[in-house]
């Protein structure tokens, strides 16, 4: 196993081709700044480049996967020009969907609170394993963001169906790990403490299914089954 230096995050590669992707900052709940951002995409675009075969998305400790936005960064954001300010945005996006867009399967261990970006962080992942004492919820449309923050509408409708999606949003309400199995945001519950284990099991299982990831992310965009049949490669898998 190897590691890479980064400040907010520490990013394992196992030698199966497996890697772990951590948000580092437990004494902050994992809440997330542009600088993590920023490494976050760096680390995705750095194990695409690499061949990696599968990621596990996580956070440091078990009280959060990921709070959200560093609440201390929030007098920066205020003050930041709009050009800056479209940058941090920016940022931000572009590390969303640098995980989304990994080729390879991505299992977010949720191991405690996702709230927030943290949310739009697991829902990037193709499949999240929730720990017992996992919650998730929107937290940013209570303070005044759209839920389009960080794709996060797209993703969490295509999940849990429109109107769930619209209730999650309006409301920013907590979905504990129970209710989140029951609606289809998380694939999976862990037993107590096994959140990493199980993660990390499923990543190996998965890793070498890239080409099966590939097809559903296609069929999933592709507008009806007729279109898909359409476009679909003959005599091999899309």
């Amino acid at each position: 196993m190897t590691g890479q230096e980064f400040e907010h995050i520490r990013l394992e590669r196992f030698d199966d081709g497996v890697a772990r992707l951590t948000i580092d900052r437990p004494e902050r709940m994992n809440a997330i700044t542009a600088q993590s951002f920023a490494e976050i995409g760096e680390a995705a675009r750095m194990l695409r480049r690499e061949g990696a075969r599968a990621l596990v998305l996580t956070g440091a400790g078990d009280r959060a996967f990921c709070a959200g936005y560093d609440l201390a960064e929030v007098p920066a954001l205020r003050a930041a020009s709009v050009p800056a300010f479209l940058d941090i945005e920016d940022t931000a996006s572009g590390a969303v969907h640098a995980i989304a867009a990994l080729p390879f399967p991505v299992v977010a261990a949720v191991g405690g609170a996702a709230s927030g970006g943290g949310l739009s962080l697991a829902l990037a992942a193709d499949i999240r394993i929730a720990a017992p004492h996992a919650v998730l919820n929107a937290a940013f449309v209570r303070v005044g963001f759209s839920i389009g923050e960080l794709g996060t509408s797209w993703m969490l409708t295509r999940l849990v169906g429109p109107g769930l999606a619209a209730e999650l949003s309006f409301t920013g309400r907590l979905v504990d790990a129970a209710e989140a199995l029951e609606i289809g945001l998380v694939e999976r519950i862990a037993a107590p403490g096994a959140v990493q284990e199980e993660a990390l099991a499923l990543a190996r299982e998965a890793a070498a299914q890239h080409l099966g990831k590939r097809s559903l992310r296609r069929a999933t965009e592709t507008a009806s089954y007729a279109s898909w049949l359409d476009d679909a490669p003959r005599g091999g898998e899309r």
